[in-house]
């Protein structure tokens, strides 16, 4: 049976005769594309494979067309003729997100933000002469009616599961409004789309852009509020200001004309909102109807983000009503419905996670004196032991955490127990208990309950900060206590 990365390595091998050292499976990044990394002696490969044809040939038109105007694109190297993998130059493993946190607010940082800003503002510009928009994935252009679905997306999947009452007229009104006003924007190049600082990779101390396959036309304003609007990187005041102002230099040079700051900073602020909103929509999405809760704990960050936009900036246009739901949904009651619960150094709970198997171990013994818990049966996730490269590997191993993640409904079984898990963990750490169990038990105690019970370490770990012990019982292997 071919594979995958056999696929990778005759592609490769049309375009480079270096030995292949390894071929490295990425973590799964958006859509259906998945990435390898290609080494060699000499140097470092990215493949992808993506079964959507259409995403593959915009990226790739984009990727020729923004490098032929001197942007820092990666480099094509192949392409299968099926179109359905591609190798491109290896452009690290830092981005501009892992440089601020690991390096501070740093005048270095800041320079490294400009670079990005510089480098924005030429691709935008110069790469909007000539290219082709019928090769978008979707939309040719970000218009009216795309900031209206923006709005509406925040407000299906946001708004209305908050079931804040609301005028529907009087709010469909200043979406209308404020959507036609920022359609009307001044300076409409490529946009991204997506563009922030996980996005943008640094080597050798220069930026490079990546995931750009869902650009579109649009106004100049949305990709810069994207970057220094990103919750995650939380940039100061003084910092926004001073970049931004830094960006409409660079947008002066490229255009070679004057821009109309007041302007240009009024419209820049309705796309900062929207940019919020659509981020907030995606939260509620991903998070409060898929229950997934990376995006849950997002949630307050970003709410606190958009409360910060709302204190100190002004549109060029009057919402009443729109402004009004705004100020209700970062109110400090709100912020703290989605804020969880956080485990101290003198929470007592410590939980305890174990793999077993039916069939050799049986069901563990609870010790605590409370003998509460849970046990989760992971026999109905498709078995990894049945596949002979995988038989002598556990859910420890990454060639069965690749398998389990991309041929089984394991993420859909773990969503649901992180979410009952959960419930008990947010109320034992309130009511100071000591001990709560969880067990995951499978045919053989080996895959499946293996991979599942330290998901589930991960999990508490990040969310709550509670103090864990894994123990893995066929392979008597027992983890130290983790606490944050």
């Amino acid at each position: 049976m071919t594979t995958e990365k056999d696929l990778i390595e005759n592609l490769f091998a049309t375009f480079n005769s270096a030995k292949i050292i390894g071929i490295e499976k990425l973590p799964k990044s958006g859509g259906d594309r998945i990435y390898f990394r290609i080494e060699t002696n000499e140097q470092n490969y990215i493949a992808t494979y993506n079964i959507n044809l259409k995403e593959n040939n915009t990226f790739l038109y984009f990727s020729k067309h923004f490098k032929n105007i001197g942007a820092p694109v990666p480099q094509i190297l192949a392409t299968n003729t099926e179109g359905t993998i591609y190798i491109q130059e290896d452009l690290g493993t830092d981005c501009l997100l892992d440089k601020l946190e690991t390096n501070g607010y740093t005048e270095n940082t800041k320079r490294l933000y400009k670079k990005t800003l510089k480098a924005l503002a030429h691709l935008q510009i110069k790469g909007n002469e000539a290219l082709n928009y019928d090769e978008c994935i979707t939309s040719k252009e970000f218009g009216k009616q795309a900031i209206i679905s923006d709005l509406l997306y925040f407000k299906y999947y946001f708004l209305d599961t908050l079931k804040i009452p609301y005028d529907k007229e009087k709010l469909g009104d200043d979406f209308e409004a404020l959507s036609s006003y920022l359609n009307h924007a001044d300076y409409k190049f490529f946009m991204f789309r997506d563009f922030q600082s996980r996005n943008v990779m640094i080597k050798k101390e220069d930026p490079y852009f990546i995931d750009y396959q869902g650009g579109m036309k649009g106004a100049l304003q949305y990709d810069v509020a994207s970057l220094l609007w990103q919750a995650k990187a939380d940039l100061s005041d003084e910092w926004k200001e001073e970049l931004l102002q830094y960006y409409i230099d660079c947008i002066e040079v490229e255009m070679i004309t004057k821009v109309d700051r007041q302007r240009f900073v009024s419209q820049y602020n309705g796309y900062v909102l929207i940019r919020l909103l659509q981020v907030l929509g995606a939260y509620g999405f991903r998070g409060l109807f898929e229950r997934k809760a990376h995006f849950l704990t997002s949630i307050p960050l970003a709410l606190k983000n958009l409360n910060t936009f709302l204190l100190h900036n002004k549109m060029g246009i009057s919402v009443p009503e729109f402004d009004r739901i705004l100020s209700l949904i970062v109110d400090e009651g709100i912020v703290n419905r989605f804020e969880p619960i956080k485990a101290t150094v003198e929470t007592p709970l410590v939980v305890n996670i174990k793999s077993f198997s039916f069939l050799k171990s049986g069901y563990p013994k609870n010790v605590s004196d409370n003998g509460g818990g849970f046990v989760f049966d992971c026999r109905g996730i498709l078995n990894p032991g049945r596949v002979e490269a995988h038989k002598k590997e556990t859910g420890r191993d990454k060639p069965v955490q690749d398998y389990l993640a991309d041929n089984t409904r394991m993420e859909e079984f773990l969503s649901g127990v992180f979410s009952t898990v959960d419930i008990s963990v947010e109320d034992y750490i309130k009511r100071n208990f000591e001990v709560l169990e969880v067990n995951f038990g499978c045919t053989g105690g080996q895959h499946r309950s293996v991979y599942a019970a330290d998901a589930l370490a991960r999990h508490l770990k990040n969310k709550y900060g509670v103090k864990t012990v894994v123990k893995h019982i066929e392979q008597n292997f027992e983890t130290e206590i983790i606490n944050n």
